[in-house]
């Protein structure tokens, strides 16, 4: 497993620096908007216009990727993203910021299409889950950690645009240098929405929710946590304590849904989840938030892994790939409109407003999932597919999940 690992060290450098050096740039961005007095409803607009570049992208960098390679398409998205970290830095224009922000979306969008078909180049059954394992770390580990590179602007404002840009151009020296060959590009084809409802209602229903409640939390977390008072360290630190959340809490649910009823287990976690936004809702001091913030990332961070495994539960082996790459999209869709939906709903109600909202959608989310174990039979445990980690990126983290395919060079609710 070490060996596996070893063989694509240069690739999970690449992707802990990348999320070192733009995981906070949503956080700061919203931040320097709340700062300028912006309100909310601009906030969400320009957090929805990444999430929208981000799903444009997964629709269209495949050919590009195509036809100049892999190598030549990252150094191009990654120097985009460098630029555009810097053009932060020239204007505070927030119109100008919302095709910035499209723009980030789009090429983050290209860069993970890039990373994840390489890593499924060399992916084996016997290393699979260790490489996506390691995949998952350095992607949460980046982000975590880059967001206490807010704590920079207290010597200038335009420093930590800065350091993103200088991390986002080293991103390029792994990647240009490795000697892992360039994979081939599978044309993956997604099912339509009727047939992924018709096959899952739940998970489709699942993942949607989930892209909503993580779109608004990435919006606004930070927008959330300074309304409360919280001073710029304690922001970057709430942010960085729910990633982290995430990570401790998803293989714990994951193996109890391979025990018992998934779908039970995925009510319970949305119930759970809109238990800790009420917490959150009702908190009585900025310091009040920790903990509930790392339990809110536990619990739906969680959710996305969970709603694909329980999807796959009902398709068979040649359909997963394809039902995979469209939850993706749906989760897409979720998080452009999620950001909309936590900013009006903080508009209306105040900060405690985000987390209301967040809490209602994972409330009704729960509810459908209570319906469909009443009129639906559960997939039987030793039937269900064994639940895989699953990072919120590609639609290349579908082929990632499964078996390789007979093109892969394996050298390098119902």
């Amino acid at each position: 497993m070490f060996a596996s690992l070893l063989s694509v060290r240069a690739l999970l450098v690449a992707i802990f620096m990348l999320m070192a050096g733009s995981g906070f740039l949503a956080t700061l961005i919203a931040i320097r908007l709340e700062e300028a007095g912006v309100g909310a409803l601009v906030i969400g607009l320009v957090a929805t216009s990444y999430f929208a570049g981000l799903m444009f992208g997964a629709l269209r960098v495949t050919p590009l990727i195509v036809r100049v390679g892999h190598i030549r398409a990252f150094a191009a998205f990654v120097s985009i993203y460098s630029a555009s970290s810097l053009t932060y830095a020239l204007t505070d224009y927030w119109p100008i910021w919302i095709v910035l922000r499209f723009i980030d979306g789009f090429v983050m969008s290209g860069v993970f299409v890039c990373l994840e078909s390489w890593l499924n180049r060399v992916a084996r059954p016997d290393n699979r889950s260790a490489i996506l394992a390691a995949y998952m770390i350095a992607l949460y580990l980046g982000q975590a950690l880059g967001q206490f590179l807010l704590n920079l602007q207290d010597n200038a404002p335009s420093l930590p645009f800065m350091i993103s840009a200088i991390l986002l151009s080293l991103t390029l020296l792994p990647v240009v240098l490795t000697r892992i060959a360039q994979p081939v590009m599978e044309d993956i084809a997604p099912f339509s929405l009727r047939r992924l409802y018709a096959a899952s209602p739940l998970g489709i229903v699942g993942v949607l929710s989930t892209g909503l409640m993580m779109g608004a939390f990435y919006g606004l977390g930070a927008v959330f946590a300074q309304r409360l008072g919280l001073p710029l360290a304690l922001v970057a630190a709430f942010t960085s304590i729910v990633i982290a959340g995430g990570v401790v809490l998803q293989y714990p649910l994951g193996i109890l849904s391979d025990r018992f009823d998934r779908r039970r287990v995925i009510v319970g976690t949305m119930l759970a989840t809109a238990a800790v936004c009420a917490a959150l809702v009702l908190a009585d001091g900025p310091l009040a938030v920790f903990v509930p913030g790392a339990l809110f990332g536990g619990f739906a961070f969680a959710l996305y892994p969970l709603c694909v495994a329980h999807a796959n539960d009902h398709l068979s082996e040649g359909e997963r790939v394809g039902a995979s790459s469209g939850l993706v999209l749906v989760y897409s869709a979720g998080a452009v409109v999620g950001p909309l939906l936590g900013s009006f709903a903080m508009a209306m109600a105040g900060p405690g407003g985000l987390f209301a909202a967040i809490g209602s959608v994972a409330l009704l989310a729960a509810l459908f999932g209570l319906w469909r174990t009443i009129i639906a039979l559960p997939v039987p445990a030793e039937e269900q597919q064994a639940f895989v980690g699953l990072p919120r990126t590609s639609t290349a983290a579908a082929v990632l999940e499964s078996e390789p395919s007979a093109t892969t060079d394996q050298n390098g609710d119902s």
